[in-house]
């Protein structure tokens, strides 16, 4: 007898991770709640940093353009000392510029609350909303699927999905009642984090004074798009801290030695002890945890908001492959993937925490996030190796023409949630195949490669296909030479076989 269903993905917490997953499944048609135990959407800046990596997620999803009209580019830092000299650097190693395979360069500003505003704009688009105020109680699960309980204003309501996914924070309570075990260490750091309007600091700079000990800093950085500073300072491990106005001004003049600057008022503000902790799992059966609820670590480096979304985006299509069809097996890949990065974001955060302890915050390549990737991953066809990429790399763009006579570039050719399969100079086109977009480059072909920036940035040579994943990362590349078993191969393994009896709408 057919399992009844009342949606296919039930998503229990609406950051940036619940809301970037709930964004793509939308678009690929696959029936989802998206519930917040919280009655308001979350209305801190405190993850305020948008990595080059995430920009080209959001452009997939749809938003980029908007996010980028909402935020502005990061200000220069400026660093007061104990003479009272100050220094003026960029953030950066140096400055940045977009290139033909990597079209954002540098982090983006924007506070996490505009962040996840344009966000629900976005899924509003898609004719999908979230349920603020509803709370996951409990939850059981069978081989079929998850019966989870939710409580609202209304009362307890129990609700049927063939999977649950946990982006419920920190504290997650998925992670909890999977009981998985969350180790790491307290990094004897706390620190208050605040979103105010203040006098007496100009915006043009990311003001930094440490005018005696570390503990004794304090950064007060202006918000793209907004009238508000972000203060941040470190604070005593035990005690009170007086967040109002008044608090906060004399905070700031004890640590610049400044009595021109007056908070005039507080619109969000937060005490945090910093740790550094990752979930032994990231599945249990159906059900998975995703964001904050897998890790937690400093903010140094602006990278825990952006490893979210790419958890969610490395997830959302796997779950939609799977429910329509593929191997569940395909659900392992999740975690075998997004753990490793995430174990690396840690020991980048930490190590980054200890040198702004020291007086130095500099962001180099490593935290824009551009070269993460899957060379060791399941996925990953082995074997596959380019002139400059490899199985498991970050698919590189580059603009070239339609043989209709139109620019364009690969990353509009790769946007959407199919596979592609591009194909270099090639002799012959293979068969259609359902799921996958077969385009090829040359003379003659779809795309012409007029600038050699697609030779430049692939390296791959005449008659070579490059596989691309819905995500963005090279699958395989492969020679023309007995390319239709190769395909059939690996693509049974990640691609439906057959329809399946899946939810329409939400």
């Amino acid at each position: 007898m057919p399992v009844s269903f009342d949606t296919d993905v039930l998503i229990s917490g609406a950051g940036a991770a619940g809301l970037t997953l709930a964004i793509d499944l939308a678009r690929r048609g696959v029936a989802f709640r998206l519930v917040e135990q919280n009655t308001q959407p979350f209305s801190g800046s405190r993850g305020k940093g948008i990595q080059p990596r995430t920009m080209e997620i959001f452009e997939d999803l749809g938003f980029v353009d908007r996010v980028a009209a909402a935020g502005g580019p990061y200000p220069p830092l400026c660093q007061y000392r104990p003479d009272g000299t100050h220094n003026v650097s960029l953030l950066t190693e140096a400055e940045v510029f977009p290139t033909p395979a990597e079209p954002y360069a540098a982090p983006l500003m924007l506070p996490q609350f505009a962040t996840e505003a344009v966000m629900r704009e976005r899924l509003a688009e898609l004719g999908h909303h979230l349920r603020f105020g509803t709370r996951l109680t409990g939850f059981e699960q069978d081989a079929h699927g998850v019966t989870a309980r939710m409580g609202d204003e209304t009362g307890e309501h129990m609700i049927r999905a063939r999977f649950l996914v946990g982006t419920d924070g920190g504290r997650s309570f998925v992670r909890h009642a999977l009981a998985i075990d969350f180790p790491g260490e307290a990094l004897g750091v706390r620190a208050i984090v605040a979103d105010v309007r203040l006098e007496g600091l100009d915006r043009s700079v990311w003001h930094r004074f440490q005018l005696g000990s570390p503990a004794t800093q304090v950064m007060i950085c202006p918000l793209a798009g907004t009238d508000l500073f972000q203060v941040q300072a470190p604070v005593a491990l035990e005690g009170e801290v007086d967040l109002s106005p008044a608090g906060l001004t004399a905070l700031i003049g004890a640590r610049t030695g400044r009595g021109d600057i007056a908070v005039r008022a507080v619109s969000w503000s937060s005490v945090y002890a910093m740790n550094a902790r990752l979930a032994d799992r990231y599945r249990v059966g159906r059900v998975f945890i995703a964001g904050d609820a897998a890790r937690v670590h400093p903010p140094t480096g602006g990278q825990g908001l952006n490893t979210s979304v790419q958890d969610a985006y490395n997830l959302g299509w796997k779950l939609a492959s799977v429910l329509a069809g593929a191997p569940e097996a395909l659900l392992d890949s999740y975690e075998a993937e997004r753990r490793q990065i995430a174990s690396n974001m840690l020991h980048l955060s930490t190590r980054l925490l200890g040198e702004a302890k020291q007086g130095t915050m500099r962001r180099d390549r490593e935290a824009r996030q551009l070269d993460l990737g899957y060379r060791g991953s399941s996925l990953s066809a082995p074997g596959s190796v380019g002139g400059r990429v490899q199985a498991g790399d970050r698919a590189p763009d580059a603009p070239c023409r339609g043989q209709a006579g139109q620019r364009t570039r690969l990353f509009t050719v790769f946007q959407g949630f199919h596979w592609t399969l591009l194909g270099y100079q090639p002799h012959d086109r293979p068969s259609a195949i359902a799921g996958v977009r077969i385009v090829t480059v040359g003379a003659g072909h779809e795309l012409v490669d007029e600038d050699g920036d697609i030779a430049e940035a692939y390296g791959i040579e005449p008659g070579q296909w490059v596989l691309v994943r819905p995500d963005g990362y090279i699958a395989g590349i492969f020679p023309s030479d007995g390319l239709g078993p190769q395909l059939s191969r690996y693509l049974a393994h990640v691609l439906p076989s057959c329809p399946a009896d899946t939810l329409n709408g939400s």
